[in-house]
């Protein structure tokens, strides 16, 4: 199928020269698609209402051009559906084409993962895809959080991560206090565990606090409307406990404190959201590569939305025999190029061997160690992560009004992390000028890293004005 859609990157991953970039296929297909094709919109409704629509033309569906239109529109509905969400999606003007989602999108089909997650585990209904006219489209209904930046009174901010837990107190803004408990939640299949570690953080940081009005925090994870839906933090919880007492837990801990106002989001976008804050700018992709790939958005007026933005699993390679996530069962998802497990996938081509028990952030610091010493091997790795990068900046500048790029995580340390933005700079510059012209990188310091995730986290919820709704210290 790739060779009717012909392609020529200026730029190939010095490991990994088979990579066929999404956002030149894309270019290539829409061109094609531009002389005489036909309006196609994909609709996609959430739990809450709100609806995202995305508006494009495909071929006339026959003949060759019904293996391009698949291929298209699957891959369109897979980034959608991990950049945005959606439980009940709309096909609008070819009923063929939702008919082959319909069946790719099932319990049977090649994407049941997909189906499965979407549906029962993030929105708790089954997902569906109806057909409709083009002119009957659904109409969109963006929400967006106005959530953040609100930095008045004492508050306390906290991060759950894998192996640690961060709390922070705050004053007006100011911190006061910060620090990092380590744990380890994955395993755990007691609720309590979970429960138990957060409130002690929590105590913790109102202990350096003459009160708390407020209560903000990230994880990794789907959070929708503060209810736990899915998270690795507690993929050890049976099912029965996870729904009785993970899925409402920071509802039980914003009891526990005297039901203060209190906020819990995906971590990535508290990245985006300290990021804005931080260069006073918004339209802000956040983007952290570490043991996987995170990320979120900050909208031009500032806002966080309610999407999912877990561009962990969105496509970004379409070669056949791309690389495959062993979790959601795709291949050619972001999680593969932009984490520790892409280091560790390119060890063997860079030549690089290491003890095969050594796990990832052991590997990925071996990397390191060789990459400021001047190995070539290891920065032959960082150079394929920055041609990745530098294709996949121009496939998200297709989905996302940003201005700003924010990147960061444990792959972006040290100069392998200089060497990947560099490459990525060649790439956009070289292929796609007018991306590079409108974006800029930041890379933010530690410091900034580790109290303006705090900052952004506690700024999460408003304290209402009209009442001093507040905690003391028992």
């Amino acid at each position: 199928m790739s060779e009717l859609i012909r392609i020529s990157p200026k730029f190939r991953p010095p490991l990994d020269p088979e990579f066929l970039p999404a956002s030149l296929w894309n270019r290539g297909y829409r061109a094609r698609a531009a002389a005489g094709g036909r309006d196609l919109a994909l609709a996609l409704e959430r739990s809450d209402g709100s609806v995202s629509v995305f508006r494009t033309v495909v071929l006339p569906h026959e003949g060759e051009n019904v293996a391009l239109n698949r291929r298209f529109v699957e891959r369109l509905l897979k980034f959608l559906l991990w950049q945005k969400g959606g439980c009940r999606i709309t096909v609008s003007g070819d009923p063929e084409i939702a008919a082959h989602l319909r069946q790719v999108y099932s319990p049977g089909g090649a994407r049941a993962f997909d189906y499965t997650f979407m549906g029962e585990r993030v929105y708790g209904r089954p997902m569906t895809i109806e057909s409709s006219t083009f002119d009957s489209a659904p109409v969109e209904k963006e929400a967006a959080a106005p959530l953040g930046r609100h930095l008045d009174g004492c508050r306390i901010g906290f991060d759950l991560g894998a192996s640690d837990r961060k709390s922070a107190a705050l004053v007006d803004g100011n911190v006061i206090f910060s620090e990092e408990v380590a744990w380890n939640p994955s395993t755990q299949a007691d609720p309590q565990y979970h429960f138990d570690g957060i409130h002690d953080s929590l105590r913790r940081a109102a202990a350096r606090l003459p009160r708390v009005d407020a209560i903000g925090g990230s994880a990794a994870g789907v959070y929708v409307n503060n209810e736990v839906r899915v998270g690795s933090l507690y993929r050890s919880v049976p099912p029965q406990l996870f729904d009785s007492r993970v899925r409402r837990l920071f509802f039980e801990l914003q009891t526990a404190w005297g039901g203060v106002p209190f906020e819990v989001v995906n971590d990535g976008e508290v990245t985006a959201l300290a990021g804005s804050m931080a260069l006073r700018d918004n339209a802000v992709l956040g983007i952290a590569m570490g043991s996987s790939l995170a990320a979120g958005f900050v909208t031009p007026q500032g806002n966080i939305t309610t999407w999912l933005n877990e561009l962990a699993f969105v496509p970004v390679d379409y070669r056949e025999n791309a690389p495959v996530d062993e979790w959601s069962g795709d291949a050619g998802v972001g999680v593969q190029y932009f984490s520790q497990q892409a280091v560790g996938r390119l060890l063997a081509p860079a030549g690089i061997e290491l003890p095969a028990g050594m796990p990832l952030p052991a590997r990925l610091e071996q990397v390191q160690k060789l990459a400021a010493a001047g190995d070539q091997r290891a920065r032959k790795i960082y150079e394929t992560i920055g041609v990745y990068f530098g294709y996949t900046i121009a496939t998200y500048a297709d989905f996302y009004e940003v201005r700003n790029l924010l990147v960061l995580g444990r792959v972006m340390t040290g100069e392998g992390g200089n060497l990947i933005l560099s490459v990525a700079r060649q790439v956009l510059e070289g292929e796609f000028p007018d991306v590079a012209e409108r974006i800029r990188f930041h890379i933010p310091g530690e410091q900034e890293k580790r109290h303006g995730q705090a900052i952004a986290a506690a700024s999460l919820p408003a304290i209402p004005q009209e009442e001093e709704k507040t905690h003391a210290i028992s």
